[in-house]
């Protein structure tokens, strides 16, 4: 059973950073891409960044929204996949979700985890 458990979100001011954690288990994580995807109030799902398997270089991509701010890591030892988020912003509040980039397990979600961005 494919399992994916999210952690780290909180509520912060603008411009504080977060590093939000992603453990995955019940697939052979190592040879998936991985994604980060959020979900804004009222909004639908969408693209943060994708991380590509070490074979690929690890190769990675982001969204115009966070490129700069946002960095993508994984740790295929630990089966987890990170997202460090510097100088966050209003607009970053979502709720953040990891998933496969590709494959059988593609619409896998846990449960998220809230990440709220106020003053």
């Amino acid at each position: 059973e494919v399992r994916l458990v999210e952690s780290g979100g909180d509520l912060v001011q603008p411009g504080a950073s977060l590093r939000l954690s992603c453990a995955a288990s019940g697939f052979t994580f190592r040879s998936y891409s991985m994604r980060w995807l959020r979900q804004a109030p009222g909004k639908g799902l969408s693209w943060i960044s994708t991380i590509k398997t070490a074979d690929f270089g690890s190769l990675t991509t982001y969204a115009d929204s966070v490129k700069g701010r946002f960095t993508i890591s994984r740790d295929d030892a630990k089966n987890m996949l990170y997202l460090e988020m510097n100088n966050l912003k209003p607009e970053d509040t979502a709720v953040y979700y990891c998933a496969p980039a590709g494959g059988p397990y593609v619409d896998e979600r846990g449960q998220g985890t809230q990440v709220t961005v106020s003053s």
